[in-house]
């Protein structure tokens, strides 16, 4: 996030896009809420009408994966209504007038025909997000997992600094994090081309300084991201993987094809608090502490780096993760430095200017928000106050291209995937806890009420849904707040896994983010015998 979790309820606009924040974020969605009672306004933009599309003074209920039409409209009403911040573009950005040959080709008509928003509601939009003095964007994986997600993230960004969101409390653009430490992993080097703190590995001065506080002869190399490694594992590229606390049998697309990959591994460690769909696959099952069980840090999604202190004991073997790391380290003949976690809190101090300024002591009672360069730094609670990381921010203009794979006689349906307020991720923890299993115990599908007619199904009845890569059954739920050819289903749950159905072959040319909200589907009505 540019900005923080406190400066919510102080905003005067949030738009929400790609985000079902108050069933998959609660607590910042309660923050958003909070500000609507405040008088701030807000716009939602999504596939369904989630929940929180009821408080909004603006409902785009688009077709899945035409972010960036939707969004180059708004900024084409706002260009040619004379509504952008004109003094923060010509201070602080460069590449407006590339970014406007390609907006004036998205009118509210052209947009409407292909996101399926009726051009006034853009109209409406654009107008409110650009009259508002403090608006922020709040998106998740709604707008990232496509083929064309980069550019949904530019498009994004592109609309922000045109009407000076950026740089200022109470704005900005927020990505809302999946999880509770992904920031942390990825400021950690948890990507395929970085080192802790963004540093990339083919930088010779970054090598060196590595080298150095490591002792060991490191790779320029870049990696492969998730997506590739399991293709390189299915082809026999990789023989080892090691997985921690991840759940790829249900959390990533095209099932069949993961187990494959992971099958034809030589050797496949998994790391994790509990058993899991992956494990069962594996060579070696590493038991681990969960976050009471130990000490160390997290950083969530609005960079504050938190004390994490251990409260129980864990149970039978189960070490900290980073007790984990040392053993395997020590018994591959490395010397090991660390002998507590604050030893390797030190050492990312050291290492990376993001973190130099943070110590155990500093947040001993509350996080520091990086960037925190220096031990007298308070931390900064939003980005991009004076300049940009590269000087000016760049527009970078996006035209909208089609899914990989849309409707077709044989699939008629777009599927697209999401999370309830009931489970977590992959249910490795939830699925344990019997009051949410008995809120929520099996998937479903959702389909119109038109849909259903057509297809004969009631609601509650066993419909099989297909795509290219596989078929599955699950229950239909028959329901007002999904468009009649787009069906949803939650991705938790393993006994019927959405992710069966979905692209992996479909990737972002620069993230090679796979197409996860988008894919084509059948959906028939199982008869009874």
């Amino acid at each position: 996030m540019t900005n923080s979790i406190p400066e919510i309820p102080k905003i005067d606009l949030a738009f929400i896009t790609g985000s079902n924040t108050t069933e998959n974020h609660p607590v910042i969605g309660a923050q958003i809420l909070q500000a609507v009672k405040n008088g701030a306004k807000l716009i939602v933009a999504d596939p369904r009408r989630i929940e929180i599309a009821e408080k909004a003074d603006v409902f785009l209920q688009l077709k899945p994966g035409t972010n960036v039409a939707l969004l180059n409209a708004m900024m084409n009403v706002i260009y040619n209504e004379g509504l952008y911040d004109a003094e923060f573009i010509e201070e602080r950005t460069a590449g407006l007038s590339g970014l406007i040959d390609v907006i004036q080709e998205y009118t509210p008509e052209k947009a409407q025909e292909i996101c399926g928003v009726d051009a006034d509601l853009i109209r409406k939009a654009a107008r409110m997000y650009a009259h508002a003095d403090k608006a922020a964007i709040f998106y998740a994986m709604g707008i990232t997992q496509h083929s064309t997600g980069t550019g949904h993230v530019m498009t994004v960004s592109n609309l922000a600094m045109m009407c000076g969101n950026l740089g200022k409390a109470h704005s900005g653009v927020n990505p809302l994090r999946g999880q509770n430490n992904v920031q942390g992993a990825c400021d950690m080097g948890g990507l395929p081309d970085d080192f802790p703190g963004y540093q990339k590995v083919t930088n010779p001065e970054v090598i060196q300084k590595f080298e150095t506080l490591w002792n060991a002869k490191l790779s320029f190399k870049r990696g492969l991201p998730l997506t590739k490694m399991m293709q390189a594992a299915h082809s026999g590229e990789i023989k080892l993987m090691y997985i921690m606390g991840e759940n790829p049998m249900v959390s990533d697309p095209d099932t069949t094809h993961i187990r494959e990959s992971l099958e034809n591994l030589d050797c496949l460690i998994v790391q994790d608090i509990f058993p899991t769909e992956t494990t069962e696959l594996a060579d070696v099952v590493l038991p681990v502490a969960c976050f009471a069980e130990k000490d160390g840090t997290f950083t969530n999604t609005e960079r504050r780096v938190q004390r994490v202190r251990k409260a129980v004991q864990a149970p039978g073997e189960a070490k900290a993760d980073w007790e984990v790391f040392v053993e395997i380290m020590k018994r591959l003949g490395m010397d090991v430095p660390y002998e507590k976690p604050e030893d390797v809190m030190k050492e990312i101090a050291q290492s990376t200017q993001l973190y130099g300024g943070i110590t155990y002591d500093r947040i001993e009672h509350k996080g520091i928000q990086w960037p925190c360069p220096t031990p007298d730094h308070p931390g900064t609670p939003y980005l991009h106050k004076d300049k940009f990381s590269r000087g000016k921010g760049l527009f970078v203009p996006v035209h909208h291209v089609d899914s990989a794979e849309l409707q077709d006689e044989a699939y008629p349906f777009i599927l697209t995937t999401g999370r309830i307020l009931y489970h977590y991720h992959t249910r490795t923890m939830t699925k344990r806890v019997e009051g949410l299993h008995a809120i929520a115990s099996e998937g479903f599908i959702e389909i119109s009420p038109n849909t259903a007619e057509k297809l004969g199904v009631e609601d509650g009845e066993l419909v099989k849904v297909a795509s290219r890569r596989g078929t599955l059954e699950v229950k239909a739920r028959v329901t007002d707040t999904i468009q009649d050819q787009v069906v949803f289903m939650p991705f938790h749950f393993a006994e019927t896994a959405a992710n069966i159905l979905t692209n992996a072959s479909a990737l972002d040319e620069i993230s090679s983010m796979p197409e996860l909200k988008v894919c084509a589907v059948s959906v028939e009505k199982l008869e009874t015998v």
